[in-house]
């Protein structure tokens, strides 16, 4: 069964048993289950429902395998002939997460 779920602002298409890597879930540590309420199609073919905007009672059932930080990201602004120069990094915290049911 797939669902399209909708969890920290991006849309996931998932089946049971995927892996996926999200933005950290606040307040986390590896092996915690997480539940996503916002499911919005679920189902594939003829027994595909699409919700107006969320399917009522069906919710995702995740486990948090790690807890990481992303790639560095450099950020680096120049204005010329000003001296101005600035460096900075930024590491997004993230989670990866196994989809382990799919109830609706």
């Amino acid at each position: 069964m797939k669902a399209i779920i909708k969890t920290q602002g991006r849309q996931f298409t998932v089946s049971e048993g995927d892996i996926l890597i999200v933005n950290r879930y606040p307040e986390t540590n590896s092996g915690d289950t997480v539940t996503i309420d916002t499911v919005l199609s679920l189902g594939e073919g003829q027994d595909a429902s699409i919700g107006t905007p969320t399917v009522e009672g069906a919710s995702v059932t995740a486990k948090v395998l790690e807890n990481k930080r992303g790639e560095k990201v450099r950020i680096f602004k120049k204005k010329r002939r000003h001296g101005y120069e600035r460096r900075r990094g930024h590491r997004q915290e993230l989670s990866v997460i196994k989809i382990e049911s799919i109830k609706g």
